[in-house]
């Protein structure tokens, strides 16, 4: 009893809240504090019920969300990027695409799913932060494009669901390319009429949200995300100023007319069927 007494001698104590150490995988604890079962975060499409925050999830999350029964049709699965300019850094980018795809399962950032919802087919495409920051390259822009080819034929709406710290620096031009060639196929999309609706997560910067985010028939954004192109930090030391309060996220965007819809997880599904509905 030796070490508790000079503890307490010394006024070394540790509160309640800060001994709390759950195991993983049984508790989720949002950066205000607040704690929740997994089970119940996952039943509420991974929204904190307490405070509204919504936890960052990957593809397969949001097409279990969105499609009828959870039920899909991938495509293009395997397709996966070359080494177009041999980019070297700390790392070969062959390597760092091995070890993403090993860490991950995915064969790139963004995965496309073909389902219903509600009973209205539909074709989504959903980006991964999680396969190297959800970076656009040419594998996220061949997709993408080959995605709304898809629903020019088959007179589908398209679903674009974006996380992305921008283009894949390790690409260099070729990522840059996908700005124009997505552009360049939503304006085929639009002149066919086709719905598109661009869902922007937390965080989507970048070249992607200076092409195919922002350019939605409707732009919803989730609560709180992250979204401009340059990084706030950035930006402040650039121009020598202090940003305004919430710059660049949902809420400031919507203010300002970038987006126009802001809606819960919770609610994503219906807001984009009643969305859908009405255009089509």
């Amino acid at each position: 009893m030796s070490w508790f007494l000079k503890r307490k001698k010394k006024n070394i104590s540790t509160s309640v809240n800060e001994r709390k150490d759950f195991p993983k995988g049984i508790w989720y604890r949002t950066p205000s504090g607040n704690i929740i079962e997994t089970d119940k975060l996952k039943k509420n499409s991974y929204v904190s019920p307490e405070d509204g925050y919504h936890v960052r999830i990957h593809s397969q999350e949001y097409f279990e969300i969105l499609f009828d029964n959870s039920k899909f049709l991938e495509i293009d699965v395997r397709m996966v990027s070359k080494d177009p300019i041999k980019w070297i850094d700390y790392k070969k980018y062959t390597d760092r695409i091995k070890e993403s795809r090993k860490k991950t399962h995915l064969y790139d950032a963004i995965r496309t799913g073909i389902g219903q919802i509600n009973g209205i087919d539909v074709v989504i495409s959903c980006m991964d932060f999680s396969f190297i920051g959800g970076s656009m390259g040419s594998v996220v822009g061949e997709k993408i494009s080959r995605s709304i080819k898809y629903c020019i034929e088959k007179k589908n709406p398209y679903i674009l669901i974006s996380k992305s710290g921008g283009a894949r620096i390790m690409e260099s031009t070729f990522s840059l390319m996908q700005m124009a060639k997505t552009v360049a196929r939503l304006t085929q999309l639009r002149e066919t009429k086709i719905p598109y609706i661009s869902v922007i997560t937390d965080p989507t910067m970048g070249g992607v949200t200076a092409s195919y985010a922002l350019l939605g028939d409707v732009n919803i954004a989730e609560p709180g995300a992250l979204i401009g192109f340059a990084g706030p930090r950035v930006i402040r030391e650039t121009i020598g100023k202090d940003l305004p309060k919430e710059f660049q996220t949902s809420e400031f965007l919507m203010e300002h007319g970038f987006i126009d819809l802001i809606s819960p997880r919770t609610e994503l599904k219906e807001n984009i069927c009643q969305l859908i509905s009405m255009m089509m």
